[in-house]
């Protein structure tokens, strides 16, 4: 019998390899925990438009938390709920990018639109995330402050160089939260496995929060137990040890 009912997987940095792939040994380790009863789903900042392969790979008929939380699906084809932010927050956000040389992008209901295809009918669009990025970490730092500084939006980030909004009190743990209402399950029957900081509210809350060995320390700090890399099987690791705690087959001893 599995420990946890509910597995939520993180995508960049945990599920995926650096060249975003989900390994055999990973697809191994999650068909056996479906197996077992747990319902797989991913917690992920991407939306559908980036996502939609990877249920598609592992054949998930499951919610999904996209856009950290912004937009939650019953399984694939049901959308449960979407959460827009406003479009004054949208000229505000674009404006502050522009005016820091800073490189951007939003995921719509239509499109993932970056800096280089944005244009003015973008402002007239229902935009759920809002990610800023500058490679001087100085400069992101004073970006990020500013927008909370605002006490409207909900910021954070899923790397050093990034930010990524979404509306106030909306994140991958809220969202997970309502999936569990979906299911008739608890928090404290989930077991969710990140690597970055828009995990981090995740990770706490759940009843076994994973970080990755390539995680924010952080986040490390907060979790309940770590795992390999995304380059080492953490996933599929996580999943043998803390899920199904295979003790027999130490295939990642």
């Amino acid at each position: 019998m599995a420990n946890y009912r509910l597995l939520a997987l993180d995508l960049d940095g945990t599920l995926l390899t650096e060249d975003k792939r989900i390994t055999a040994e990973a697809r191994e380790w999650i068909q056996r925990a479906r197996d077992a009863g747990v319902t797989v789903i991913f917690a992920t900042g991407r939306g559908v438009q980036t996502t939609k392969a990877f249920w598609e790979e592992l054949r998930l008929d499951a919610p999904m938390v996209l856009l950290n939380g912004a937009e939650i699906w019953r399984r694939p084809g049901e959308l449960v709920e979407r959460h827009y932010l406003s479009k004054e927050d949208i000229h505000r956000l674009h404006s502050l990018a522009v005016e820091a040389g800073a490189g951007y992008w939003g995921y719509s209901v239509e499109s993932l639109t970056g800096k280089k295809d944005w244009t003015d009918e973008m402002f007239e669009r229902g935009w759920m995330k809002f990610g800023i990025r500058h490679d001087d970490l100085e400069v992101m730092q004073q970006l990020r402050e500013t927008v909370e500084g605002w006490g409207t939006l909900e910021v954070t980030r899923s790397a050093p160089v990034n930010m990524e909004i979404s509306c106030k009190g909306i994140t991958k743990e809220s969202g997970v939260r309502k999936v569990c209402e979906l299911l008739g399950i608890g928090m404290e029957e989930v077991m969710a496995v990140g690597d970055n900081m828009n995990d981090f509210r995740l990770i706490r809350s759940a009843g076994m929060g994973v970080a990755m060995g390539n995680a924010d320390e952080k986040l490390k700090q907060a979790a309940d137990g770590s795992t390999g890399t995304n380059e080492e099987n953490g996933v599929a690791q996580a999943i043998q040890r803390y899920l199904l705690g295979d003790e027999q087959e130490r295939k990642f001893a």
